[in-house]
C-alpha cells in the first residue's frame, strides 16, 4: 500500500436535531470540529414511519415547489 494517502481520521462532535450529542471519529473537518446536523434519524419519515414533517431549513422544499407549482404535483 502506498504510504500517506488514507484520510486522517480525528474525533468530531455529531450534534443531532433534537440537541443531543455524540463523539465519533471522522475524517470530516478537524479534530474536535461539529457536525450539526439538519436531518437525522430521529427526524426524518425514512427512519421513523413517516410521522414527522421535514423541516425546510434552507428553503429546498419551497423553492422546489414554487418552480415545479405549474406541472400539478
Amino acid at each position: 500500500m502506498k504510504n500517506d494517502i488514507h484520510p486522517d481520521y480525528h474525533m468530531i462532535e455529531v450534534k443531532m436535531t433534537d440537541g443531543t450529542t455524540y463523539q465519533t471519529r471522522s475524517t470530516w473537518g478537524s479534530e474536535g470540529d461539529s457536525m450539526t446536523l439538519d436531518i437525522d434519524p430521529t427526524s426524518h419519515p425514512a427512519w421513523n414511519g413517516g410521522s414527522t414533517r421535514l423541516m425546510d431549513a434552507g428553503g429546498r422544499v419551497t423553492k422546489f415547489k414554487s418552480k415545479y407549482a405549474g406541472l400539478g404535483f
